[in-house]
């Protein structure tokens, strides 16, 4: 038998360079390198908390954008607005209804601010706490500054309201005006009046007549408790809040029958 043939084989030559990173990024037994694995898993892990926070902090500013020019929220934190609102109401209202020309009118029910009308005027606070309180209550998670006030607009420029008649109603131009929004067993008012309401104000007054500081409140102050066109913030359009009182602010037709204020006026009324 022929022996077998022994080859003899040259020992292996170093890697190619390539071959060498490759075996290199490897790290020792082959289980791949600690600081890149790392470094992706850091990536990754930035990335899964910053999209969210990214999209949150846009979901707050379009929310205080929307607020700020459409629709804000309010926090009703009285009764005075009863049986229409109620306290911890969440309200939207809407900033458009009188922007493009339109006019506030008889029976809407109104956000506006009560500086210079129901409240004099406050020197400025603190610049930051303002800034969270505005934020807060843009989302409708607080209660509206002390200077915002919801009420129903009861008489507008040039009408005489007078409350009240031989009959115990208020009466506006003249003619009686059935409030069935007013809450149950009040009456129109405790307090006696006869004023006219001058061009671009307004006479408001809330639907829990007895709870409700309104223009009645104001008729010996600078303005007479009548609340200037330009001061008012906007409808009050829905309840948003709680989910059980989910539904549009109901309209009223009690001024239906009103007239308009004779062009002329209705001369001066006393302010009793």
């Amino acid at each position: 038998m022929c022996a077998a043939r022994r080859t003899h084989r040259a020992p292996p030559g170093p890697l190619p360079r390539s071959a060498r990173v490759s075996e290199d990024a490897q790290g020792p037994g082959g289980t791949g390198g600690t600081g890149s694995a790392e470094g992706a898993r850091a990536g990754r892990g930035a990335s899964s908390w910053r999209r969210p926070a990214l999209v949150g902090a846009a979901c707050v500013v379009f929310l205080m954008l929307l607020s700020h020019f459409v629709i804000q929220p309010f926090l009703i934190p009285s009764r005075s607005m009863e049986p229409t609102l109620q306290v911890g109401d969440r309200i939207l209202v809407n900033k458009l209804a009188y922007r493009f020309g339109g006019e506030p009118e008889r029976g809407d029910v109104v956000v506006f601010d009560g500086t210079g009308s129901f409240v004099r005027e406050q020197p400025p606070g603190n610049p930051v706490t303002g800034l969270l309180h505005d934020g807060a209550a843009a989302l409708g998670l607080a209660e509206p500054d002390e200077t915002d006030f919801v009420k129903r607009v009861v008489g507008v420029g040039g009408d005489r309201v007078v409350c009240c008649d031989a009959d115990g109603r208020l009466t506006v131009n003249g003619v009686p005006v059935q409030e069935w929004y007013v809450k149950l067993g009040d009456r129109p008012s405790g307090v006696a009046f006869d004023i006219v309401v001058p061009p671009d104000r307004l006479w408001v007054m809330g639907d829990h007549r007895s709870q409700s500081s309104d223009s009645r409140d104001h008729l010996g102050s600078p303005g007479g408790g009548m609340v200037p066109v330009d001061r008012v913030v906007g409808r009050a359009d829905w309840i948003a809040w709680p989910l059980g009182r989910w539904t549009a602010v109901q309209e009223t037709d009690a001024f239906d029958a009103v007239p308009d204020a004779p062009a002329g006026g209705h001369g001066t009324a006393p302010h009793g």
